[in-house]
């Protein structure tokens, strides 16, 4: 039996779907525990680069992007916030929350993946605009968190001010859509395998054990 699970979760810090599906997965690999070893890292999407630095209210943002009535938002965010409760992730948007930019939250995880600290720093950064409200394009706020999850706060406000790590978050992002990721999140396992979507904690356990196990169709 292969027990190594090289994991790429390709996500958003403003995609919902993406905290859902981070949380099943942790879930999953809890379960699976010393069955596997897991490598787990994450990699860049912006769900919206053209956004200015204020940001946008979400619910006009939503109601333009996916054509969609405010009626319908707010029952589909009311759904989205059941399935996150279910995983035991708490959001809290509501109608006056808002969407931001998050390229250099990005930048501030390429940063954190050479600390080994991506994985904390992702939780901190997804649970501040869900759960906090907070805003996640706010260089004070990143490095705030970046202190939370257990790095340098003045080294992580020096990356923000400067350029550093931005070419690298482009190159990325640019080569998971060359590798066909228009979605997310996408969770890559052992470069072959892909499992799309903010799936529960048993998909996401029956999918990498039949993985583990060399049970799983192409």
């Amino acid at each position: 039996m292969n027990k190594a699970l090289k994991i790429d979760f390709v996500s958003d810090i403003v995609c919902p779907w993406c905290a859902i599906g981070l949380a099943g997965l942790n879930t999953a690999l809890e379960r699976i525990g010393t069955d596997a070893q897991v490598d787990l890292s994450f990699h860049p999407f912006e769900l919206n680069p053209n956004l200015p630095a204020e940001g946008a209210m979400h619910l006009e943002y939503i109601t333009k992007k996916y054509g969609m009535s405010a009626d319908q938002a707010r029952a589909n965010g009311e759904q989205i916030r059941a399935r996150a409760a279910s995983v035991g992730f708490t959001m809290n948007r509501d109608d006056q929350s808002r969407v931001y930019n998050t390229f250099d939250a990005h930048r501030l995880l390429a940063w954190a993946a050479e600390k080994h600290t991506q994985a904390p720093l992702k939780a901190a950064l997804l649970k501040a605009y869900f759960t906090d409200g907070k805003d996640v394009s706010n260089h004070e706020v990143l490095a705030a968190l970046a202190a939370q999850a257990g790095l340098d706060g003045a080294e992580a406000g020096a990356v923000l001010a400067s350029d550093r790590y931005a070419q690298e978050v482009k190159e990325e992002e640019a080569l998971w859509a060359q590798r066909g990721i228009s979605s997310v999140p996408a969770v890559v396992v052992n470069d072959r395998y892909l499992i799309s979507g903010g799936q529960p904690p048993e998909i996401f356990e029956q999918q990498l054990r039949a993985i583990l196990s060399g049970d799983v169709r192409e």
